[in-house]
């Protein structure tokens, strides 16, 4: 018998490990991980130049992939800054058109030295997206959460991380 699908939405600030984690738990609960950065860099090699709407053209890319694979029982992972209200709300909507459980799992990083080293250090991306300043991370808008999240931090140890998140996506938790 299948289980339940689920919604995990993942956040936080480029840089803190945020993928990492999202890839890693989709692949533990075989869902299907999606990731917004992969729709806008997708974007970006089409010749579109990046802008709000390139940004928020991914976003809803992602949401609607994600309602396809729902529909189909599929459980799924969403993988983005989800930094403000908007975003938030389309994965809360998602969740209950189709009647899923929704876990919301923020990532940070504990160091700021170390946060900022991370981003200043990132080699080429995959997808190929140019990679943000510190600066502009550092002035990224990102609001608090106004729900109930998992918070885990991006120094620990992933498999310490996963272990938590997958924890906090059980039944037994709702």
């Amino acid at each position: 018998m299948a289980l339940p699908a689920k919604l995990v939405i993942f956040a936080g600030l480029p840089g803190t490990g945020k993928s990492t984690l999202a890839r890693l738990v989709a692949e533990r609960m075989d869902a299907v991980w999606l990731r917004v950065d992969t729709i806008e860099a997708a974007l970006l090699k089409s010749g579109l130049k990046s802008s709000f709407e390139t940004g928020l053209a991914a976003y809803i890319g992602v949401h609607d992939i994600a309602a396809e694979q729902l529909e189909a029982g599929r459980s799924v992972v969403i993988d983005a800054v989800n930094g403000v209200e908007p975003a938030r709300a389309m994965w809360r909507e998602l969740s209950e058109k189709f009647r899923v459980a929704r876990f919301t799992v923020q990532v940070t990083c504990s160091d700021p030295a170390e946060h900022r080293k991370r981003v200043e250090s990132r080699g080429e991306q995959t997808p190929p997206l140019p990679s943000p300043s510190w600066d502009e991370v550092a002035r990224r808008e990102y609001l608090p959460w106004n729900e109930p999240v998992l918070s885990v931090d991006g120094l620990a140890p992933p498999e310490e991380n996963v272990r938590r998140i997958l924890e906090y996506c059980e039944p037994t938790h709702r």
